[in-house]
């Protein structure tokens, strides 16, 4: 693939430097990839930043079909969740404090929010309480 203007959303080359050893390497069977994996990282993050659908996919990166098979791969072999903890880590050492939070904070507006029972909920609420009214 010839060479590109850069998005805003690339990785730099020290930030590809950190995260390429925490992708999957190649095992060497089948045909050699037509993209590197830096390009189709640099696709996927251009896709969660814009929000853009993938066949929208600006046509200087590689097809959606590749982008989207790659980013399929990392949910898979849960990639994504392992380079979001090294990086939490890498992060949380670099401002001096443990590698690893040592408490949890629930909000209790995310609690009550998951809490509610929806329409479904609200109809069985009310008719009980209906019931419970008549039998006064």
């Amino acid at each position: 693939m010839k060479e590109r203007k850069p998005y805003p959303t690339d990785l730099t080359d020290k930030q590809w430097r950190f995260i390429e050893p925490l992708l999957a390497k190649r095992d060497g069977r089948g045909r050699k990839p037509h993209h590197t994996r830096r390009e189709l990282l640099n696709a996927v993050l251009y896709l969660n930043r814009t929000g853009c659908q993938w066949r929208m996919l600006p046509h200087d990166f590689p097809a959606w079909e590749a982008v989207y098979a790659f980013w399929r791969r990392l949910v898979e072999r849960d990639g994504l969740a392992q380079i979001n903890d090294v990086l939490r880590t890498e992060i949380r050492l670099q401002e001096e404090r443990e590698g690893e939070p040592s408490v949890v904070i629930v909000d209790s507006q995310s609690v009550q929010t998951a809490e509610k029972r929806g329409r479904l909920g609200l109809i069985l609420t009310n008719a009980v309480r209906d019931v419970n009214d008549k039998s006064r």
